[in-house]
């Protein structure tokens, strides 16, 4: 099995072209290892998309029910974290939303091939442009999981995929809310507190936003077909967990 650091540097990336802001989209799909990190993680990069016309679709590979934290104590993750996902979509603006079944915090192990056809088929069904995940790097193996995936499904599409990651990234370029990062980041906090079962998590996630202000990093992962004619050779995924 791969391990996660390896998994990882397999989807580095070169630095991104000079001068680079917001991607331009139409369609913009957003993958997720688990409900939640639509709004804890890429709400800001979502508001951004929705001011500038693009329209979110969704695809949650998991229920969320390897979470640690239940708010709500005698009712099942995976029957509630569903619903609440849906909440947040409405707040964040996302037009539709699916939620698969694979098994949380079992990406990892879960047959690559799956996960890129479920990818596959909601970038045919959304006609995504763009899809929108969580960079690999900051460790988290599920995260890798879903963007071995994209990339994978991306590449048969012919699509783009960005990743949102830290500052200092190899190939990161910082994003600017500029005027509406305070709106922004109230629309992700309440975005955020709709998860109500992980209502434990909202004091720190809100001092990290509030810590980023209206600052955003992302990074290519398959870059789109104007940058790759610079002759950028992009990484395959790897063909197995």
């Amino acid at each position: 099995m791969m391990t996660p650091a390896a998994a990882a540097a397999s989807l580095t990336m070169p630095p991104a072209p000079a001068g680079r802001q917001l991607p331009q989209a139409g369609n913009v799909l957003v993958v997720t290892a688990r409900p939640g990190q639509e709004s804890a993680d890429l709400g800001g990069l979502l508001y951004a998309f929705r001011r500038s016309g693009a329209r979110l679709a969704l695809l949650c590979l998991t229920r969320g029910e390897a979470s640690p934290l239940n708010s709500t104590w005698c009712r099942r993750l995976e029957a509630v974290r569903p619903w609440e996902v849906q909440l947040a979509a409405n707040v964040l603006g996302i037009s539709e939303v699916t939620v698969a079944n694979c098994p949380d915090g079992g990406l990892r192990s879960h047959p690559v091939a799956d996960l890129t056809e479920l990818v596959r088929h909601a970038i045919s069904r959304y006609c995504a442009d763009l899809l929108l995940v969580s960079a690999p790097e900051a460790g988290d193996p599920e995260d890798t999981a879903v963007a071995r995936a994209a990339c994978a499904a991306a590449r048969q599409a012919g699509v783009p995929v960005v990743a949102r990651t830290g500052p200092g990234a190899t190939g990161a370029w910082m994003i600017d809310l500029g005027a509406d990062a305070a709106i922004a980041r109230a629309i992700q906090k309440s975005a955020a507190a709709a998860h109500q079962s992980q209502s434990q998590a909202l004091p720190e996630l809100a001092r990290r936003l509030d810590l980023l202000n209206g600052r955003e990093s992302l990074r290519w992962l398959v870059l789109p077909s104007a940058t790759a004619e610079h002759g950028t050779t992009i990484p395959a995924a790897p063909a197995s967990a």
